[in-house]
């Protein structure tokens, strides 16, 4: 018999009893994908099993403890143990160890604390690549394209250098300083540094411009705890600059706050109207309504998804599609329909278990199907829809009658595996020949920018606006000098390659050098010009099909 499927009725049991002794209480803060209301219950031991049940475990693990042949850690024996629990359970119930809780919120969270750079490694060197408006690292006079070489007195650069390695040792707690020494272009001497860590902001709304007059184009990357104000703040803005219609991008977008999602649809939606719903088998249904407050009732919306696109990203275009609220473009979406409640252990740990499944509007869950204990096989999900052409054709998608729905116009939805875009947008082959898919698995496409950026920045600091940005490079020979980078770099291509290619990596360095310059505002706009999918969302909006 397999030797695991003994053990893991006994983990179990241990697992239970665990709980039982540490104490398990209910958190208030909302975590990723939680209910829309927290409970505020605590679990009482007789949910667990009989007082025979846990007289028999707690023997159990009297025993080990002083029968073992060897000394056991308890604490670490459950840290190695409770992961496979939580993972056997579904995809995304989880066990978070306290050493990890702190860094696992700070995505979510809006800020954390460290010396405020953004960097990348080149040349087993940390590059800042860009220094945040206001933290302590631009208050000292740090720029982009200074190399950190030195953190307290060592030299920090070399192979063994990750990003990890830099996060943690870079980023602190708020008040204390890290002494770090830095190389700057033109500058004989090493610069010394003292910096004090301090909140540095995580934004989550990474982009908001005007695509046309009419259209004014935000993206979303995460559902964090600030990014309803800032949403709001990108939204304004672009009312004032005349948009009469929003896209709202949420590719990439892997879920977060519920409450923040809720927020952000309501500025659509009229008092009453469903937002989403949640129910389990013990946990009764909630819905979630508008409450009339929003401020940009009556303006056409736009989302964009792809398979990428989870959880509150699905909430949003779900409520917003089946409201008949907008159009939604893309691909399908990720088809995580799965509420997690954050359950605080009294040793700091956490375990998010899976309570709920939350519903749009019409009705529909949009999780897709799992089996217990087949967690790697849906993992493999995304892959297996490359493989069978749905990234190329929206008939390769099979979808059960079963899981029909409707929205409030009468328009067919499915349920039971992710949303549905209602144009379809495929993904671009026509470049990816031998040569784009070597330079996309490389880093030279953004190793040359870095270098172009770098070498030319004293005249690149004078443009201070994305269009003027692009068209200095238009003007210039940034395209023969990547060509002889990449020969440099050993890279084998033939003419005819790099000409079908030329468009899109002349898209893509561009943005990149306009990154190491402007930041995002010059990324995207550059960026998002060979975008199949904002292209088919403005042609749409327009009235074209």
């Amino acid at each position: 018999m397999d030797k695991n499927k003994i053990l893991f009725p006994i983990i179990c049991a241990v697992f239970v009893i665990i709980a039982f002794i540490i104490g398990i209480s209910m958190g208030k803060k909302m975590e990723a994908d939680n209910y829309p209301i927290a409970s505020e219950n605590t679990y009482q031991t007789t949910q667990y099993g009989s007082h025979n049940s846990f007289t028999k475990l707690n023997a159990i693990l009297t025993l080990i403890d002083q029968a073992y042949v060897d000394n056991i850690d308890v604490d670490n024996l459950t840290d190695d143990v409770l992961p496979d629990i939580m993972h056997n359970l579904d995809p995304h119930s989880a066990y978070i160890p306290a050493s990890e809780v702190e860094e696992s919120h700070e995505d979510l969270e809006g800020s954390f604390s460290g010396i405020g750079v953004q960097f990348n490694i080149q040349n087993d060197t940390i590059m800042v690549v860009d220094v945040i408006a206001g933290g302590p690292s631009e208050k000292l006079g740090i720029r982009p394209g200074d190399r950190i070489v030195e953190v307290e007195d060592s030299v920090f650069t070399g192979a063994d250098i990750t990003n990890n390695k830099v996060l943690k040792t870079l980023r602190g707690k708020k008040g204390t300083a890290v002494n770090v020494k830095i190389r700057r272009a033109g500058v004989p001497d090493l610069l010394k540094f003292r910096i004090v860590r301090d909140d540095i902001p995580v934004n989550s709304v990474d982009i908001h411009y005007m695509l046309t007059p009419q259209i004014g184009y935000i993206k979303i990357s995460r559902f964090g705890a600030n990014t309803y104000e800032e949403f709001m703040t990108g939204l304004t803005d672009l009312k004032q600059k005349g948009a009469k219609e929003f896209i709202v991008d949420l590719r990439y977008n892997g879920g977060g706050y519920l409450t923040a999602v809720i927020q952000m649809v309501n500025e659509f939606l009229d008092k009453g109207e469903l937002i989403v719903y949640t129910e389990g088998l013990h946990s009764e249904r909630q819905n979630v309504y508008a409450d009339g407050t929003g401020h940009f009732k009556g303006y056409n919306v736009c989302v964009l998804i792809n398979e990428y696109s989870a959880s509150a990203s699905e909430i949003f275009s779900g409520a917003i599609q089946d409201l008949d609220k907008g159009i939604i473009v893309g691909r399908r979406s990720f088809g995580k329909g799965l509420v997690q409640q954050q359950i605080p252990l009294t040793d700091g740990s956490e375990i998010r278990l899976t309570t709920a499944r939350y519903h749009t509007p019409s009705g529909r869950c949009i999780q897709k199907p799992y089996k217990q204990g087949e967690i790697d096989k849906y993992e493999q999900d995304i892959v297996e829809r490359y493989d069978r052409g749905e990234f190329f054709a929206s008939d390769s998608i099979t979808l059960a009658d079963s899981l029909e729905f409707h929205t409030r116009l009468g328009r067919t939805v499915y349920g039971g595996g992710g949303i549905m875009p209602d144009y379809f947008v495929a993904q671009d082959t026509t470049v990816y020949n031998k040569l784009y898919k070597n330079l996309s698995l490389s880093s030279h496409l953004y190793g040359f920018s870095f270098q172009y950026a770098d070498r030319n920045r004293a005249k690149l600091s004078k443009i201070k606006d994305w269009k003027s940005m692009q068209s200095y490079l238009e003007k210039s020979d940034y395209l023969e000098q990547f060509k002889a980078y990449i020969k440099d770099k050993k890279v084998e291509y033939t003419d005819a390659e790099f000409s079908q290619c030329k468009d899109i990596l002349a898209n893509i360095i561009q943005a990149y050098i306009a990154r190491n310059i402007l930041g995002d505002n010059g990324f995207y706009p550059i960026f998002n010009q060979s975008d199949e999918t904002i292209k088919k969302a403005v042609s749409v909006m327009n009235g074209k099909k």
